[in-house]
């Protein structure tokens, strides 16, 4: 694999946590009579540090023996081109000299490698879904820490720095099943993602066309889809009034009760930044019904404050886990105009849900909207029907 480095020189986004190679405690020796409360003796690692390294030596598969030059010469591609895929996953740039590698790191590397060798990905793929892992996986675990270390400040009534020393010697017990429930929820969503191309395809395409005319800037993007917007009233100020516990609190149920409605609709939360959450759906009805939900979701909610909501039917690009285009702008814009416990849409987006007896459409006055001139939003309600249905 021979590619040039694109990102040569770049300021990597994330680091890998490595716990360095111990050798021996610096503690002093104790006074004669008095019990060393640094830790034991001088050349002996004490037991915080031998659990770590434990741990270490089970999640890497191995102790750190290998090099950078030994591992990419192993797997039979340059160092170059290996620090690429490294650097994807969110690795450090390790010096020649630091042993840093097992032979599961050299395992990993090789499979990637492979890909590009059969011909499955190019080499500008396999860097893309390398990083995609990266990122997802290096998030996935700071919320799992977190949220264990909550758990435990709360049950055993114990400190933050105290939890965090503690879980090290919990994680080993919790390693494998939250490893296997990783790989279940992998596959359930790449089937729910092959799902969505080929049994929705179809019904997607027929649906891409509603309430279009083809004069829309965003023609040229791939993808029709639903896009909307959530956007918590007065989080800054409240969250101001707020201690650690309690917005750490209120955070979570909003994140809890989006990703529920979101999920119960068929959409897909694609981001939550703070107080707002940006989603996907792939008609305008399910879009719409989302939409409403989460409208009526906040408002009913004895603890969160009211949301304003937004929707626009329209095309995307969809790269990197995130999307991009005209609709999620003029989407990000309207949440802005939407008055708490409401829903705005677009003139398009109602012209979409226009013959759906499960919706009311009622005009609004007319805006005037950076970047987009003169719209015309429209407040979605509900009209029949009970809407999505939560257990």
């Amino acid at each position: 694999m021979s590619v040039e480095d694109q990102q040569s020189g770049e300021d990597l986004d994330q680091e890998f946590d490595a716990v360095p190679e111990p050798s021996v405690d610096e503690d002093t020796e104790p006074a004669p009579g008095r019990a060393n409360p640094a830790g034991p003796p001088t050349g002996v690692m004490s037991a915080e540090r031998l659990a770590i390294k434990a741990l270490e030596t089970r999640l890497l598969g191995g102790e750190r023996k290998l090099r950078r030059r030994e591992v990419a010469a192993g797997a039979g591609v340059s160092v170059l081109s290996a620090r690429k895929l490294w650097r994807a996953l969110g690795f450090p740039n390790w010096g020649d000299d630091d042993v840093a590698f097992t032979e599961r790191d050299q395992a990993a590397l090789t499979t990637i490698l492979d890909l590009v060798r059969a011909g499955l990905l190019t080499e500008e793929a396999a860097i893309s879904v390398t990083r995609s892992i990266g990122q997802m996986t290096d998030r996935m675990v700071v919320w799992q820490i977190e949220a264990l270390v909550e758990d435990m400040v709360q049950e055993q009534g114990i400190p933050d720095a105290v939890a965090r020393k503690k879980l090290v010697g919990q994680l080993p017990a919790l390693v494998d099943s939250l490893e296997e429930i990783l790989v279940y929820s992998y596959r359930r969503q790449l089937n729910a993602g092959v799902q969505r191309l080929a049994v929705r395809a179809e019904a997607g395409l027929q649906a891409s066309e509603e309430g279009r005319d083809g004069d829309e800037d965003d023609s040229p993007l791939p993808l029709a889809r639903a896009v909307g917007f959530a956007d918590l009233v007065s989080y800054t100020s409240l969250s101001r009034r707020m201690n650690e516990k309690t917005l750490a609190q209120m955070v979570q149920r909003f994140e809890n009760k989006c990703a529920e409605i979101i999920s119960v609709g068929g959409g897909r939360l694609v981001k939550t930044v703070g107080d707002e959450v940006l989603y996907i759906a792939e008609t305008p009805a399910a879009g719409a019904e989302i939409s409403l939900a989460l409208a009526h979701a906040f408002t009913e909610d004895e603890i969160l404050p009211q949301a304003r909501v937004s929707m626009v039917w329209g095309r995307i690009l969809s790269r990197l886990g995130d999307i991009y285009g005209p609709t999620v702008n003029l989407a990000a814009r309207l949440t802005s105009l939407a008055q708490p416990g409401t829903v705005l849409v677009d003139a398009m987006t109602a012209a979409a849900l226009g013959q759906d007896e499960r919706f009311v459409l009622v005009p609004q006055a007319s805006e005037n909207v950076r970047g987009f001139g003169e719209i015309h939003p429209v407040m979605l309600a509900r009209g029949r029907g009970k809407g999505l249905v939560l257990d």
